[in-house]
């Protein structure tokens, strides 16, 4: 047993714990076990009852406001659990300050944590918050309604219905990232040679709508990575890399990532590939499973998310990863997706890439083909080698992008991208 994001240990009960109270009833449950040591230890408390009421009363003096949790013993080992569950009415803050969770640490959040803490425990986004502005103009809006859903007006009652005017008839900060002028963030655009030193071409798109941030984006990709091909008579469109994948890629970056904080959405373009990275990690309470299998429930902008489904940009909530993953279906080389805490990356490879492996390292990919799935210890069986070779090469396999993990620990297989 070891210390994780939700789970930590305390041999002795000091007030430190009530930090990590605030990261779990702030971002998600955990547990507490006091009578364990740092190593996992169990050591157990003495006089567990009077600790357990102890424990009781440092939580509801201190942290505000009350968090709930379960505080239980286990009169076997004097180990005292206490569960923390995910609160409602956040930020959870202890001696005026709130904390989250990073691996086994437990930090104080920034203001800009802290002030989404704040809008989510009153159920609010960012994007539905007051813009400052009291005139905007929507006349590219305009013209995607009319090619897209046919509608010829833009009254007060559609941008209402759009979600881009609140209650108090004021436009919001979603109504400011469609108009035609805004003061956000938007997509910035290298192109480079051999290296990141050399950049052939910067294109910084930003301060306009961002559905003009899209079609722009679209642009630059076609200039560099769609030819015509002519076979007899017939002039054909050839894609390097998907055009679809690219679109899906980012009309993800512009629903999902977040927009209080003065960064673009990168796009790196090289001759093999596009890397496109997007601010902010997963939204709360889809994990990185969840994600990869177009599984997203819980929108970080609804309203964006909302209009772009309804013009069409995506095409169902939660299934652009999958429909990235289907282009790519006879590609040697698949896409990649890093997700952190700040951002997540999605890596489109040119479906021309060759892959570049050892010999060993394609007895391993041919053994992997046909959708096959196997332990190191089943590699090392049928291609006959030690399991020190068949760890190296499986590393170096995973390093570049060309098979992953399945499961942890002994449960851990190994299969194409």
């Amino acid at each position: 047993m070891k210390e994780s994001r939700v789970l930590e240990f305390k041999k002795d009960i000091t007030n430190t714990f009530l930090k990590t109270v605030s990261a779990f009833a702030n971002f998600g449950a955990g547990t507490i076990l006091f009578g364990v040591d740092d190593c996992g230890k169990t050591v157990g408390v003495s006089d567990p009852d009077k600790v357990r009421l102890d424990i009781e009363n440092r939580i509801n003096d201190s942290i505000r406001p009350k968090p709930e949790y379960l505080i239980s013993v286990n009169r076997r080992t004097n180990v005292i659990s206490l569960n923390v569950a995910e609160g409602r009415y956040k930020p959870y803050l202890y001696k005026g300050k709130a904390y989250r969770r990073s691996d086994t640490a437990t930090l104080e959040v920034d203001q800009v944590e802290l002030r989404r803490l704040t809008l989510e425990g009153e159920n609010l986004y960012f994007e539905g918050l007051p813009c400052g502005e009291d005139q905007l103009f929507f006349n590219y809006f305009e013209s995607k309604l009319v090619e897209k859903l046919d509608i010829n007006t833009l009254t007060d009652d559609v941008l209402r219905t759009l979600g881009f005017i609140n209650d108090d008839k004021k436009f919001n900060n979603a109504g400011a990232l469609f108009a035609d002028n805004n003061k956000f963030s938007g997509i910035d655009i290298a192109r480079f040679g051999n290296s990141i030193s050399e950049i052939l071409d910067r294109e910084t798109i930003s301060g306009v709508s961002i559905l003009k941030q899209y079609d722009d984006a679209v642009s630059v990709f076609r200039r560099y990575y769609q030819y015509e091909l002519v076979q007899g008579v017939e002039r054909k469109t050839v894609d390097k890399i998907p055009e679809e994948a690219f679109r899906e890629a980012i009309a993800n970056a512009l629903v999902h990532r977040t927009w209080d904080i003065n960064s673009h959405v990168r796009v790196a373009m090289f001759s093999d590939r596009i890397e496109i990275s997007s601010p902010g990690g997963l939204p709360k309470g889809i994990t990185k499973e969840e994600y990869l299998n177009g599984s997203i429930s819980n929108l970080r902008n609804p309203i964006i998310g909302n209009v772009f489904f309804r013009l069409r940009y995506i095409e169902m909530f939660g299934t652009g990863i999958r429909r990235i993953k289907e282009t790519y279906a006879n590609a040697p080389i698949k896409p990649d997706f890093n997700i952190t805490e700040d951002s997540i990356s999605v890596i489109l490879p040119c479906v021309d890439r060759k892959i570049e492996a050892s010999a060993d390292g394609m007895k391993i990919l041919v053994l992997l083909s046909e959708g096959m799935i196997f332990s190191s210890r089943e590699i090392s069986e049928k291609l006959g080698w030690s399991k020190d070779k068949t760890i190296r090469v499986l590393n170096t396999l995973l390093a570049a992008g060309y098979i992953q993990k399945a499961g942890s620990g002994r449960g851990t297989k190994y299969l194409r991208r």
